[in-house]
């Protein structure tokens, strides 16, 4: 029996093979309409299909979430410092993404005529974004609070730039299920769970068709932008390089500075005591790209080498595995503002607040699923006014990223769950358990 292909290893060829098809088509006689007529569609169609399935991912799996606190008063207590911590950490990881993106410019390194090009090709989206903002200034400065209850949330599921509308209808729903008599709010809570489940298969089947995808969106790219110049494609994928070196740098940061200062800041347990017990759980996340997928791993070595107790892992980590994607973030704050960056379109410290704000609420409702932070990417875009459709920008270089993002997404659920468990009193002495003794970190 031939062993099968893994998904991200297909994705790595399309991406390959689609560059390579691109480059042909610009050195040879093929003509370029071949490419944007029978080619172009296809990542055009992944695109729309992961548009159609953001409303449906963020409502199951935030009511899903904030319905599986269990009750009020553990909300009060172990869940107010879990979600809190969590909803820090996601703004410090966007943080430390938008500095270095806006340190580092690496849209900024594309050429002037080729940022034309990009701006000419999503001309008529910009345009009508432009406009929007400029009614946007004209309102009052509280109108973004009001914008975030809907009038009609049936008619706010049908526009993925009014997600704020649904997360905030989500909660509420999550919250009103925990307070309603369990014999009338369990089938509900069991339909939007069994809702979530149907919803990341069809995440999976839309990630069977991404290898073709990336194909058409690269191949179509370096066509579009290039046109009868390569070297427009070259510099391009310098830019690509750039990007990708800010996201893994920022992700190395909560790694290696950000998780350890929290830890030497609230626990007494030694940070490499703490990377070495979890490390399993991060090569499996790395391997799956999926935190959900990497759950069951994250919980045993939690336990067992930390030793948090089953009560608090087992709240704490699926918690974080549903509204704590730290990398997730990080990575959304970079490629919005690099997509801007690329497309010439100078971001405003208001929209950047909004990326945070956006990508913050957006990454509650994010599943831990391949392919879930180029759905939530969508909404940051559109939240800020640039075109969702420049995630063909940054698409090539996702599939690769999204595994080391998801190792900070596990990683920051373990560092959570263990500050939680130790203001809790279960790691007076900051002790960590290697097989059967206990011994002492200082």
């Amino acid at each position: 029996m031939k062993k099968k292909i893994p998904l991200h290893t297909k994705i790595i060829i399309g991406l390959v093979l689609g560059l390579v098809f691109g480059l042909v088509v610009i050195k040879t006689d093929i003509p370029n309409s071949f490419t944007l007529d029978y080619i172009k569609p296809v990542g055009t169609i992944f695109i729309n299909a992961l548009k159609m399935i953001a409303v449906p991912l963020v409502l199951a799996s935030l009511i899903v979430g904030v319905s599986n606190l269990g009750d009020i008063s553990k909300l009060s207590r172990i869940g107010g410092k879990t979600i809190a911590t969590y909803l820090i950490t996601t703004v410090v990881a966007i943080s430390t993404g938008l500095i270095l993106v806006n340190v580092f410019k690496p849209g900024k390194s594309l050429p002037i005529e080729t940022r034309e090009s990009l701006m000419q090709m999503y001309e008529g989206d910009a345009g009508a974004r432009v406009g929007q903002a400029a009614q946007l200034q004209e309102q009052s400065p509280l109108q973004p609070l009001v914008d975030i209850v809907p009038q009609n949330f049936f008619q706010a599921t049908t526009d993925n730039g009014a997600m704020l509308q649904v997360v905030f209808f989500a909660i509420i729903v999550g919250i009103a299920l925990l307070q309603i008599p369990k014999e009338k709010g369990n089938p509900v809570i069991a339909f939007f769970d069994g809702f979530n489940d149907v919803i990341i298969q069809i995440v999976n089947y839309i990630m069977m068709i991404a290898p073709y995808g990336v194909f058409a969106l690269m191949a179509s790219l370096i066509v579009e932008i290039a046109g009868d110049n390569p070297d427009s494609a070259v510099e391009l994928l310098l830019a690509l390089l750039k990007y990708s070196l800010v996201v893994t740098g920022g992700l190395l940061l909560m790694v290696m500075v950000v998780y350890p200062m929290i830890l030497i800041s609230f626990t007494k347990v030694k940070y490499l005591d703490f990377f070495k017990a979890i490390r399993p759980a991060q090569l499996l996340a790395f391997s799956t790209s999926s935190s959900s997928a990497t759950l069951p791993v994250t919980m045993k070595q939690v336990e067992e080498e930390i030793g948090v107790s089953e009560e608090v892992s087992s709240f704490v980590l699926p918690l974080g595995a549903t509204v704590n994607m730290d990398g997730t973030s990080l990575y959304q704050g970079v490629a919005a503002v690099f997509i801007a960056q690329a497309l010439g379109m100078d971001l405003t410290l208001t929209q950047q607040l909004m990326i945070v704000l956006t990508a913050t609420l957006a990454s509650i409702g994010s599943a831990g699923v391949p392919g879930a932070g180029l759905i939530m990417l969508i909404i940051v875009l559109e939240s800020i006014g640039v075109p969702a459709a420049g995630i063909a920008l940054i698409i090539a270089p996702d599939r690769i990223l999204d595994m080391f993002r998801t190792v900070v997404n596990v990683t920051g659920d373990a560092t959570v769950c263990t500050i939680v468990a130790s203001t809790e009193g279960e790691l007076p002495d900051g002790l960590i358990r290697k097989g059967n003794p206990l011994t002492p970190n200082e």
